[in-house]
């Protein structure tokens, strides 16, 4: 096989690596040690504040204190992020970006759009198609390439072929896509659907038509993702903008409203604190990686290999396989425009619940990516040593945080009260925490309220069968926070670092120990 148009750090064999088991020796263990040191940190976190509360009371007491301003304020520094991106989000949407990008020469650059799905129903692709049919980009010049994951069924794939049947000549291209269905292929969940899809839509596609990869912009959509009608002319005044166009992905923001009236208060309100995380993400490029849909230029993906066909977190993956390759010259590129996405609604309000853990979960698992940076970037020299200082301790940061810091907050700040020693209860102290502590959280509703009042200005129009008491709900809904953010934030991340720091690998099926190809 040619490797001649990979990076030089891209044909390295372990370039690709998923998890220790896939190498040998000093590699394997080096790669073992960086998979189990989140689970260790978040763990003994936890445990030592419980150690520390027997033995150490008073320390405890006004470290607890301490972290309670530090997160009132560290909350306050981000909702200032959200009304600020908000403000920038709305702004952009009133622009008219095909009129922006008039003085670039675009005309030759197409939109390769990848869309994987599996169990979704016809009208959520149909949905997605409606709104690629509605964008304001010439349509000649859209590639659209639907894949039906490995696991799917034949229902899923007689979707596919209807909607392939209906909507191949609404574009430039389009391109029907079911992978191998080997128990032996590589191609085995939604991040090896997505290399298969950039590898046939190369060869059916753009060879075929002598397209240049320099010309083409590849979009990498979770199906049930809606574009507003600017967005690739957003993202061609982006890519123009950049001062290294093809060393940068492009993030929008996703808002998780496309059916927040149908979803349930606990739905709701996880699916506005993804969209709110997304818009502070926006505000820090420099701390943050592509996640979930978002855009970068062909070359760039060609120019490793398409990504990693064998990871859970694919999506921001690439991104990682993208900085390392190019030796730390690949930077985030925040849009600050929608996208429009589903929030997770099951049959009923358990499942639902059940499902947004599980989906949490796997997002959660994204902490395979530490162990995979912390690996190259002791391999690949090239990369300056204050970015990888910058970039451990960013991300480190904050899976540690996701996973400890509402159990700090909400329960094990108690700890104190609870455990502490006889001499620590006859102090004022003692009597005094649980009222400071209380009083300082106190304060965290006036970011609550904030939240409230900016989530029902993202609110899509009231439908007439809708009562609009429903507002009313919509805002008080915001009082499931505390508990949304233990158990179906904290608790989910909690497990993955720990099921990563045991060797029991996530797979697209659930859990498992899930071994891949030695890379020797």
């Amino acid at each position: 096989m040619d490797y001649s148009h990979l990076l030089p750090y891209a044909r390295r064999p372990d370039f690709k690596v998923a998890r220790a088991s896939d190498l040998v020796g000093s590699d394997y263990r080096l790669y073992r040690l960086f998979e189990i040191i989140p689970g260790f940190l978040a763990w003994s976190f936890l445990f030592g504040i419980i150690i520390a509360s027997i033995f150490f009371s008073f320390l405890t007491a006004y470290f607890i204190i301490a972290f309670s301003v530090y997160w009132v304020l560290r909350n306050a520094f981000l909702s200032y992020h959200i009304r600020y991106n908000w403000r920038r989000l709305l702004h952009h949407l009133k622009l008219n970006w095909a009129d922006m990008i008039s003085r670039f020469d675009y005309k030759d650059y197409y939109q390769l759009i990848i869309l994987p799905y599996n169990k979704e129903p016809l009208a959520v692709i149909e949905a997605t198609m409606r709104s690629l049919e509605k964008s304001i980009y010439a349509k000649q010049k859209l590639i659209v390439v639907l894949i039906a994951e490995t696991d799917a069924d034949n229902k899923a794939v007689t979707r596919g072929e209807k909607i392939r049947d209906i909507w191949q000549d609404k574009f430039g291209s389009f391109l029907f896509v079911t992978p191998p269905y080997s128990p032996n292929s590589e191609v085995t969940h939604q991040s090896a659907s997505v290399c298969h899809a950039l590898k046939e839509a190369q060869t059916e596609i753009l060879d075929q038509n002598h397209i240049p990869y320099d010309r083409v912009l590849v979009s990498i959509f979770d199906i049930d993702t809606k574009v507003y009608p600017h967005y690739f002319n957003c993202l061609i005044w982006h890519f123009f903008t950049a001062k290294r166009p093809y060393q940068a992905a492009y993030q929008p923001v996703h808002l998780f409203t496309g059916n927040l009236w149908e979803a349930p208060a606990v739905s709701r309100v996880v699916s506005m604190t993804n969209t709110f995380w997304q818009m502070i993400n926006q505000e820090r490029p420099d701390k943050s990686a592509a996640f979930s849909s978002h855009s970068v230029s062909f070359k760039a993906l060609y120019e490793i290999g398409y990504g990693q066909s064998n990871v859970v977190s694919g999506d921001s993956r690439i991104y990682w396989n993208l900085l390392i390759a190019n030796n730390g010259n690949f930077n985030l590129i925040p849009m600050s425009y929608p996208v429009k996405m589903n929030a997770t609604v099951g049959r009923t309000t358990l499942m639902t619940i059940i499902d947004i853990y599980k989906q949490h979960r796997l997002w959660a698992y994204g902490t395979e990516n530490l162990s995979y940076i912390f690996y190259h970037f002791i391999k690949n020299k090239r990369i300056p040593l204050l970015q990888k200082i910058s970039v451990v301790l960013v991300q480190g940061g904050d899976y540690l945080s996701l996973a400890t810091n509402p159990l700090i907050i909400f329960i094990f700040g108690w700890a104190p009260i609870f455990l502490g020693t006889e001499q620590f209860h006859h102090t004022v102290l003692s009597y005094e925490l649980p009222t400071l502590v209380r009083n300082i959280l106190l304060l965290a509703i006036i970011g609550v309220i904030a939240s409230a009042i900016t989530s029902l200005s993202l609110v899509p129009a009231r439908p007439k069968r809708q009562s609009r008491f429903k507002y009313t709900v919509m805002a008080l809904q915001w009082i499931l926070a505390p508990i949304v953010m233990i158990t179906l934030s904290s608790v989910p991340s909690l497990e993955a670092q720990t099921r990563l720091a045991l060797g029991r690998y996530m797979g697209p099926q659930g859990w498992g120990k899930g071994q891949s190809k030695n890379l020797g």
